[in-house]
């Protein structure tokens, strides 16, 4: 009898302690934190669920889970609003530096300042100042920097356009190639045409060029040409200058009159990794796919335009916080995991960025993340005398507003619905609308 009360007084003691366990590793585990980004393929999805699993394992005090945007271009954008609105977003979401204007004056995103100012450590300088002047904007004092009593987020990292090279294509075609165009200082727009219509002439399924249907891409033929988006305020539109419409038709004259390009509006990646786009224009988060094909190839910088650049971007996007989330010392905590030295020096050499940190150490140990061969391409993007244009959003306007408006107006002259000339006479009296005057 004793033997049995003693036996199941040590059972009650074992499941006791169990219990207690599980409740300690509860309460370790005390918040659930969701997080989203808008991946550009599966395996970029792959590479932020590995870092979502190994936070997970560092981060004592949450739960992780990760959620590839589901959407994309702007329509991502679009379901964030809603689900914060709705109470159904996640704790911290990416989101591309054109929109943290829209999203810090409409309430959905935190203000992280004050929680900044009481982390040991945190300096704002420790990352590229253009993202950082637009993610320490105040509306409310118009100031820029450390002090201004703003930070809306952190740089998930930086970017810029290259052209990933089918160099089989190339090479097949008898076409120069480009890197080495680009290193004679011959790379320019004749060169690059000269380029895709040798490679297109391989066969009617072939392509010389293919980009996608967003403002990044047709961003740079204007930019090349001198002309751009706004004017040098941004606060007025600047797309019907006479620099900005012959950048627009350039492009234009790729799809129309030389029929080199990949059918505006179709996705070009998929074309580019089945072999059967010469030069496909992305950015480095389009790495990590490319890396999956079976032929030779590489990346060069974009064509140099009229301007004397290439006209390319520097590319940023930040980890924001929730307005509405019940956890917003996690959700910082989290935001810094994502954009430590450590984490980006992941990401980058998984190939999907550019680390957002300023440090050559970091830049030196890009160069290292092969394949592709040339990474010097997208530095040479981002360097000073590329004057590559930065990313950002309309403080003095709506930038969701004028790319609706701006989109459809390109999308309708590259698909020859419309003319150049009557695109530049009407646009910026629609574009103008969305300043605040």
């Amino acid at each position: 009898m004793k033997k049995n009360v003693l036996f199941k007084a040590f059972s009650l003691l074992v499941i006791l302690s169990f219990a207690l366990t599980a409740c300690g590793a509860a309460a370790e585990k005390s918040s659930a934190i969701r997080w989203r980004t808008r991946p550009d393929n599966q395996e970029e999805i792959d590479v932020y669920s590995k870092i979502s699993e190994e936070l997970d394992a560092e981060l004592k005090n949450m739960t992780l889970t990760y959620e590839p945007g589901g959407t994309e271009g702007a329509n991502y954008q679009d379901q964030l609003r809603s689900e914060v609105a709705a109470g159904t977003a996640p704790d911290v979401f990416w989101i591309p530096g054109t929109d943290v204007a829209d999203f810090a004056t409409r309430g959905l995103i935190l203000n992280l300042n004050d929680l900044a100012a009481k982390t040991e450590g945190f300096k704002v300088e420790d990352f590229y100042a253009g993202p950082m002047n637009h993610l320490t904007y105040n509306p409310e004092g118009a100031k820029f920097g450390a002090d201004s009593g703003a930070l809306w987020g952190l740089p998930r990292d930086v970017s810029t356009f290259a052209l990933y090279l089918n160099l089989d294509l190339i090479n097949e075609a008898g076409a120069p190639d480009p890197r080495e165009l680009a290193k004679e200082g011959k790379w320019d727009w004749d060169a690059f045409l000269d380029v895709a219509q040798k490679t297109r002439a391989l066969g009617s399924d072939v392509y010389g060029y293919g980009a996608s249907a967003w403002w990044g891409p047709y961003g740079v033929w204007l930019n090349a040409a001198g002309g751009g988006f706004f004017n040098a305020d941004r606060n007025a539109c600047a797309l019907n200058t006479a620099e900005s419409m012959a950048g627009l038709d350039f492009q234009r004259s790729l799809y129309q009159d030389f029929d080199v390009a990949t059918p505006y509006g179709e996705d070009p990646e998929p074309p580019f990794r089945a072999g059967k786009v010469a030069m496909f224009q992305n950015g480095r988060w389009a790495t990590p796919g490319v890396r999956t094909v079976e032929f030779e190839w590489d990346v060069v910088e974009l064509p140099a335009g009229p301007s004397g650049t290439a006209g390319n971007w520097l590319f940023w996007g930040a980890y924001v916080v929730n307005a509405k989330t019940e956890h917003p010392e996690e959700a910082w905590a989290l935001v810094q995991a994502l954009t430590t030295a450590q984490t980006q020096g992941k990401v980058a050499a998984l190939g999907a960025n550019i680390p957002s940190r300023v440090s050559q150490e970091a830049l030196d140990a890009f160069l290292t993340f092969t394949p592709p061969a040339n990474n010097q391409a997208f530095l040479n993007g981002i360097a000073a005398d590329a004057n590559p244009t930065a990313e950002g959003p309309l403080w003095a306007g709506s930038w969701p507003e004028y790319d609706k408006i701006m989109g459809p107006a390109i999308q309708g002259v590259l698909t020859g619905a419309t003319t150049v000339d009557d695109f530049g006479a009407t646009i910026c009296d629609e574009a103008d609308k969305v300043f605040v005057k």
